[in-house]
């Protein structure tokens, strides 16, 4: 078999295929080769509102608008029932003691709650990637894709006007000629291997094992009920020193639920054991597919592109799950690579351009890695841990609000990473964190925090009556338009458009 494309994108899970998509939209000849075969076991499955946002525009830029419904939970449930998914009103964190049954007091000290949105119809989702990567697969054969699977590529060659992919499938050779190669493979990926791509040891992050799989029958969090949405109905997060477990609900009555550790342990029984209540949690779950073990979880190459080749975000970094940042950090990475592809050419220009999308993503992988880094070396000590967070959701809303109304340059690179105030502030703060400071200068460090969220808190999220429970209300929008450099008016348009319709 041989085959001539303009691009051919290895890998074909959401990342890959919604590259492929897109470049058909275009006209672009493009062959998507797959190792394994779909439906397929898969996690990175938690999407936020920056992440739906980025594919509503992907939709909308490419007139995909098969992949607009995806973008909220009402719209999905309307348009594609037959594809499950998961609700996602917000962020979900509860603080445990290993060896103690889970307490709390009245002023929540050991949980926080971050919603996304004021009600189920446009909440967040987590995909279920079985099905989701599945209907891609399928949307990219009907846009005229060709499309391999269970392809083993053993060879990639580079010459001067292209790449030539040689491998096999079904006992048969398979020879790939194409102009430009995207990799869409994951971490440890093809061109990482073919490469020999450097992975160094990560900068702040500490080693972490990860174990995970999913399951039927997890008993809800139904104890703890009170808050800005039901606990369950999010990314729920149970943190603990050195570690944290993460559960996942989709609609399917299947749960994804795993742990990143700094510590190896030896089985996910030996783990619940030192927690009572998540033990509880789990007391009549079965695990419905083989445990995945991963050590280490992290991952990071430190070259991204060449003059006719380039990793997408997930092969090139994967950090840790604990902020769902795996979804708007490939998003973004679609949206650069593809806008290189599309307006330049092979040559002098489109190197120019892989080395803007080679240094945006490093950038991106390093301030991630590093607020991370400080949340694991802060999850002994829980106020300081969840004020850390705050640096996350206010650079998250601030972001997506100012990306909504028009204004992206109010909020240059992920986490606004690339603000002249506010990323010297969070890279100061995260550095803070990892000296584990104490007494005047954790003190310091708070009120650091608190000062470098200021300027950006569009959510309430320096309310301290809130008592650690966010709820996501349109007049708190409406109220700090001014740091959007918007109007009220203007803010209230947004709102209705997005479908936040009380606003005071």
């Amino acid at each position: 078999m041989r085959i001539d494309a303009e691009v051919a994108i290895v890998g074909s899970g959401f990342a890959g295929s919604l590259t492929a998509l897109a470049l058909r939209s275009r006209g672009r000849r493009v062959v998507l080769v797959e190792r394994g075969r779909h439906p397929r076991f898969a996690i990175g499955e938690s999407s936020t509102p920056l992440a739906n946002l980025l594919l509503e525009e992907l939709a909308d830029r490419y007139e995909l608008p098969q992949i607009r419904p995806f973008s909220k939970w009402g719209t999905w449930q309307r348009a594609r029932p037959d594809i499950a998914a998961g609700l996602k009103r917000g962020f979900t964190f509860y603080f445990h003691s290993p060896g103690q049954p889970f307490a709390d007091t009245a002023e929540h000290s050991r949980q926080l709650m971050v919603a996304a949105s004021p009600r189920d119809d446009i909440g967040d989702t987590h995909w279920y990637r079985p099905d989701f990567d599945s209907n891609l697969v399928r949307d990219v054969q009907a846009a005229g894709a060709v499309y391999l699977d269970e392809t083993a590529i053993d060879r990639v060659a580079f010459g001067q006007k292209g790449v030539t992919l040689d491998g096999s499938r079904d006992g048969e050779s398979v020879r790939i000629d194409a102009s430009f190669v995207v990799d869409a493979s994951g971490p440890h990926g093809f061109l990482a291997r073919a490469l020999n791509l450097e992975a160094p040891s990560l900068r702040w992050l500490p080693p972490t094992h990860g174990l995970y799989t999913h399951f039927e029958n997890v008993a809800r969090w139904d104890s703890l009920r009170a808050g800005p949405y039901p606990p369950d109905d999010a990314a729920l997060h149970h943190v603990f020193p050195g570690g944290w477990i993460w559960i996942l609900r989709f609609n399917n009555g299947i749960t994804s639920a795993g742990a990143a550790l700094t510590t190896k342990i030896s089985s996910w029984d030996d783990l619940l054991a030192s927690l009572p209540s998540v033990r509880d949690q789990f007391a009549h779950a079965r695990p419905i597919q083989p445990w995945v073990s991963a050590a280490p979880l992290a991952f990071r190459t430190t070259k991204v592109c060449g003059p006719n080749w380039a990793l997408l975000p997930s092969a090139a970094g994967v950090i840790d799950p604990l902020l769902s940042t795996g979804f708007p950090l490939t998003l973004l990475g679609i949206h650069r690579l593809l806008d290189a592809l599309e307006t330049t050419s092979p040559g002098t220009e489109r190197d120019a351009a892989l080395r803007e999308y080679e240094n945006a993503m490093l950038a991106e992988l390093d301030v991630t890695e590093q607020l991370v880094a400080a949340l694991y070396a802060s999850m002994d000590d829980v106020p300081l841990f969840k004020r850390l967070t705050l640096l996350y959701f206010a650079a998250a809303s601030y972001s997506e609000a100012a990306r909504r109304l028009g204004r992206p340059h109010l909020a240059p690179g992920f986490l606004l990473h690339a603000h002249p105030v506010f990323g010297h502030d969070l890279r100061s703060c995260c550095e803070q964190a990892l000296a584990k400071p104490r007494g005047p200068a954790r003190d310091e460090l708070c009120a650091h925090i608190d000062r470098a969220i200021a300027p950006f808190d569009v959510a309430g999220l320096l309310d301290r009556s809130r008592a650690d429970w966010y709820p996501a209300r349109g007049e708190d929008l409406v109220a700090n338009s001014w740091k959007l450099h918007a109007s009220a008016s203007e803010v209230t348009a947004l709102l209705e458009r997005c479908g936040f319709t009380e606003v005071s």
